[in-house]
Parts: structure tokens; C-alpha cells; sequence
């Protein structure tokens, strides 16, 4: 059976696509890493929920719980903007999370990595497919892609049986002061 290790962005966001890819072809293990959410705390919560739905799905799970936005800051640094366009945050955000993804499922021997990040109705969908594809060519670890998106209103049930933490904003200071938290 084939592995992919798939990037989990929180909790919520991957019920859907952990429960579509075990019922697949896959030996399913997640990767939470997540060095844009902001602040502290906050990536504590998803963290526990991540930590939650790994043992309810059964499946294992990879965990970077340190806080450390060190990379995701310094990623927007690159940038050279004060205040980079949406887009280009994302997609910086983006390929962080995926680049760290895939090194480590070719540390680890993985034959594919995706992410939960496909789940969501509010990402750039396209972007992530872009950044996957591009970190596939840099890594040699195949991007499986799926559009999990069909699932949306299945996954957000899922999450409120399972007793999820349900987080209201995307992950960082930007997505936060968006959304006038």
C-alpha cells in the first residue's frame, strides 16, 4: 500500500480528506506544521485538535508543537513588502507548510504528500496546487492532489461530532486583524 503524509493544517479541515484517502488507495499519516498561526495560543488549540483527531481517525501523526513563526515571518520578509498582497502571503504560507511537508515525507520514505489545505473553500485552491506541484519537482515526493472541496459541508459536520475546536480566522496576524479579531 501506498503512503502519503498529509499536511494538516487544523483539525477541521482534514476530517474530510483523512476519511476520503483511508478509504482509498493510502496509508494515511498526518504532519501538523504550522508556523503562521498566530498567536500563541491559538496554535495551541489547533494543535489539541489535531492531536484529537489523529486519535479518533486512528491515524498517526507527526507533530512540530513548538511555536516558532520564525519561518513563516521570515518567508514574508522575502517578500520585501510591509504588507504583501493576500495572495502573495498565502502563497508564501503555503509553500512553507508544503516544502516542510515534503522533505519530510521524503526523510521518511513517503511515496506522495498532500494536504488539508485542498479541504477549504477559503484558500486559493489553485495556488496550493501550484506551490504542491512545484515543491514535487524541487523534492522528487509526488503531490497527490484531490479537490476535497466536494466535501465541505461533510467535513464541517464531522468536525462538530467530533467536538473539534472550530477556529474563525485562517491562521495568521494578517487573516486575524481581517477579521477584526
Amino acid at each position: 500500500m501506498k503512503r502519503i503524509l498529509v499536511h494538516v493544517c487544523c483539525g477541521p479541515c482534514a476530517v474530510y480528506p483523512v476519511k476520503k484517502l483511508l478509504a482509498g488507495k493510502f496509508g494515511v499519516y498526518g504532519f501538523f506544521y504550522n508556523p503562521n498561526i498566530h498567536p500563541e495560543e491559538e496554535f495551541k488549540k489547533r494543535l489539541e485538535a489535531s492531536k484529537k483527531l489523529a486519535s479518533l481517525m486512528g491515524i498517526e501523526t507527526l507533530f512540530h508543537d513548538q511555536y516558532d513563526p520564525l519561518p513563516f515571518l521570515s518567508g514574508l520578509a522575502t517578500l520585501g513588502k510591509a504588507e504583501p498582497p493576500k495572495d502573495e502571503r498565502c502563497e508564501t504560507c503555503y509553500s512553507i507548510r508544503l516544502k516542510k511537508t515534503a522533505e519530510t515525507a521524503k526523510e521518511c520514505g513517503f511515496d506522495y504528500f498532500s494536504s488539508s489545505l485542498l479541504f477549504s473553500k477559503r484558500q486559493f485552491h489553485d495556488i496550493v496546487v501550484s506551490a504542491g506541484k512545484k515543491i514535487e519537482e524541487a523534492t522528487g515526493v509526488s503531490f497527490y492532489y484531490e479537490d476535497f472541496r466536494d466535501g465541505w459541508q461533510e467535513g464541517i459536520e464531522e468536525s462538530k461530532k467530533m467536538g473539534l475546536y472550530r477556529q474563525n480566522y485562517c491562521g495568521c496576524v494578517f487573516s486575524r486583524i481581517e477579521r477584526g479579531l
